[in-house]
Formats: C-alpha cells, structure tokens, sequence
C-alpha cells in the first residue's frame, strides 16, 4: 500500500516522463502496485480487500465478550483470541473492533472528563507506592481487598489479599508485598490510606509508624486531593482490575492469591515501559534485603465455630472445643510466629495450633477436641421417637400464674368436676 506521499511522488514522476518500472524501482515498491495507484484502481489509505475476512470467524465471539463486559480491555481479550486461532496483532484487533463497531456504548463512562497528567520520573529503589484495591462481587462473597505495592521507577507491582484494613493487616500484607516485590525502597508513599494515617488528620498510624522505622523507611504523604500523585500504583490498580480481575476464573480467596501472583510474575512484567520491559527495569532497582522476620503485628479476625467444632481460616481449619459449636471466636496470629491462637469474645484462650501454610486445605484437630467432640456427639443419640408435631398444649397453671402476676388479675381456679353415681341413679328414678 502506498502512503499519499508516494503517490504523489509517483504522480509527478509519470508526469515528466517516468516509466512505471522506473518509478517502482524509484520508490521500492512492486511495479502492478505502481501501476495500479496511477491508474486509479486503488487509493492511498485504503488496503486492498482479498475476498476473505480472516477476522470473520472471531466476530461471534468478540462481541458477545464485549456484550458481557463493555469495558473489557482488548489486550485482555487478545489474549483470549490467541489460543482460538487468532493470529493477528494488537493493531488488527482494534483496527476489527473499531471497523465493526462491536464495543457497546456506555452512556455513563461517555460523561466522564479527563484532565491533563504528565509522568514523574523516579529513580532506581528510591520509592514504593501504596494504595488499596476494592474487587467488587468477589466469587466467595462480598468486596475482595487487595493491597497493591509498586516500585515507582519500573512500575514492578505485587499485591496481597486482605481480610480488612486496619494497621495490623495492612502491615500483615505489606511484608507480603514486599516479599514479593524483591526488597525495599528508600521511601514509602501513600495517601490517607486506610490502617496507615489517622482518619481526618495526616499523621501516621502508631502501629504502621513503628512497622516503617523496623523496615527503616520514610513516608511520605502525598498532598489533599492530590491520590494523582502516586500515579504508577493507581495505574496498577487499574490494570489489575481490569486485565486480571475481570477474567480470572478463581473461586476462594487462596486461588485468587495465586492467581494474582502468576498474572503479575507471567504477563504484568512483560509489559512495555519506554525503551524497556517492566522485568528488564526491575532489575536495575537497588533494593534493599527486607528483614527475615516480619514486623510483630498482631492480626486479629472473628470467626463463627461450625457444627464440627472447626475454625476457617487462611484457607485451613482448626479445631476447638465443642462446647463453642455456633459461637463467635477471636483468631489471632503474630507475623513471624508459628501458631495461632483462638480466644473467646471474652478474651479466653481456648485453643493454640500450629499455623498450616496457607491456602493449604488443612485440618488440624487436637486430640482431646476430638474426644470431647466425639463423646458430645454420643451423648445426644437417643431410641426415643421424635416429638410429635399436632398435639394439643394448652398453656399449664404454673404458666396461668406468671401471666395473672404480669396482666395484675387473678387466676380462675378451675375445680375438677365430680359426679355422684348414686345421687345421678336416685335422679334417674325420679324421671317419668
């Protein structure tokens, strides 16, 4: 195809006398393509059409993954093309897609206005962006928290399910992250995140402060109004959502982990930044080793005992004693220790077990829980047939008592009726 500047080169070379061989050989093109733009057969700006739509068979699919999801990235659905057979590029994809008109409108999204952004450069291991990621109508129920950290020279990010966001699990899943991400940074920055900064003020949480001092990092706020700021983890967070989340067929929280962990580590470092890969600039990031043993928070989360006498968490399940079948308990574990501690709502200790890995589908019931569970269990059997459902209960007099005492009146004594055979005989003789 010619660009209209070889065509109008080709134009006035014909005009002085040019043969089309010499204006093919002139301009490296084939001469029947030459020949064909001078004659008129074809125009610049418009490819030939061969007969044959290759993107016609993946039509059908295309836009029913758009009706499904309107705002469904086509990156994201090219690589759902790939194994199907598409074999064409990112450009040929928005180039059908655009053609066709198969992306839904959005009025909503139509009405939203942008504003002017400009990128930051950051140096090499100097700062780590924080912030918070919402997943609405997570599969297991309710919103999915996510924490995401990401190096703001390379736009290396990680993330860490959380089960909520106060100081100890914030700092719970930022040593994930960490982990994760290969070291630390100079600096932290975040915004009013939740767990971190006090609400309605700027000053660090007591609890995430001293988790930053024994990491040995400085923190900085980024100013009201100003979330912009830490644009490459706001960037992640969008990119996570809407490459990852929206398609990632995961059904617990623990697939979700991994998951997120393998899209990160297989598909979000291979990404284009500038002149490089995400992965290449990484690795020129002069991290920090990030201390072997975690900060010693405390992550404390309620938990309901099952009728087994088993506690969820973490992906395994811990025993306790039967007599707190259905209530409510407190599951508590300090980063860094093996075990984990189950408490009363009262503050009791009536468990310690051994922390299962994560996600490992484990079932850890001590000894004497499962004797007094079993003997429990024994103690209920019974041959009695069960109660039955429609015989009549009045209310009895010890319960006509408590109700005169509450309504003041007093109660009628009903006498029991006695009948006299020899008075009712002696009547009977008297009768006509």
């Amino acid at each position: 195809m010619l660009a209209r500047e070889e065509q109008v080169e080709a134009h006035a070379l014909r005009a002085q006398g040019w043969s089309v061989s010499a204006i093919a050989r002139h301009l490296g093109r084939d001469r029947k393509t030459v020949r064909a733009y001078l004659s008129g057969e074809r125009r610049p700006g418009v490819r030939r059409s061969t007969g044959e739509d290759p993107f016609a068979r993946f039509k059908p699919y295309t836009r029913q993954r758009l009706k499904d999801d309107p705002h469904l990235q086509l990156r994201t659905l090219l690589r759902e093309l790939e194994p199907l057979g598409f074999a064409g590029s990112y450009q040929t994809l928005t180039r059908a897609v655009r053609a066709r008109s198969l992306r839904p409108h959005c009025e909503r999204c139509a009405q939203a206005k942008g504003r002017a952004t400009t990128e930051i450069e950051h140096d090499p291991g100097v700062e780590t962006q924080w912030d918070w990621l919402e997943l609405p109508e997570a599969p297991w129920g309710g919103t999915g928290i996510v924490l995401v950290g990401a190096l703001a020279h390379s736009g290396k990010a990680r993330g860490f399910f959380s089960e909520a966001k106060d100081s100890a699990h914030l700092i719970a899943a930022m040593d994930q992250v960490l982990r994760r991400l290969g070291g630390l940074t100079r600096r932290f920055r975040i915004d009013a995140i939740e767990g971190g900064v006090i609400p309605g003020t700027r000053r660090l949480a007591p609890e995430f402060a001293d988790a930053c001092r024994y990491y040995g990092v400085g923190v900085d706020l980024c100013p009201p109004r100003r979330g912009n700021r830490k644009g490459v983890v706001e960037k992640a967070n969008h990119y996570l959502a809407q490459a990852w989340w929206r398609t990632a067929d995961i059904t617990t929280p623990e697939q979700a982990q991994a998951s997120l962990d393998r899209f990160c580590a297989d598909v979000s470092d291979r990404r284009p930044r500038g002149h490089a890969t995400v992965a290449t600039l990484a690795g020129t990031e002069r991290l920090r080793p990030v201390p072997r043993r975690p900060y010693h928070a405390v992550v404390q989360t309620t938990r309901k005992v099952s009728w087994a006498a088993l506690v969820s968490f973490e992906g395994n399940r811990y025993s306790v004693p039967p007599q707190f079948v259905n209530a409510q308990v407190v599951v508590s574990w300090r980063l860094g220790e093996p075990h984990v501690v189950l408490s009363s709502t009262s503050g009791e200790v009536i468990a310690t077990h051994r922390r299962r890995p994560p996600g490992a589908g484990a079932l850890a019931r001590l000894e004497e829980h499962r004797a007094g569970l079993e003997r429990a269990v024994l103690q209920q059997f019974t041959t009695a047939p069960p109660c039955r459902r429609k015989v009549n209960r009045p209310p009895s007099e010890a319960a006509k008592a408590l109700a005169a005492e509450l309504t003041g009146h007093p109660v009628q004594q009903t006498l029991p009726v006695v009948v006299d055979l020899h008075r009712h005989e002696e009547l009977m003789r008297r009768v006509p």
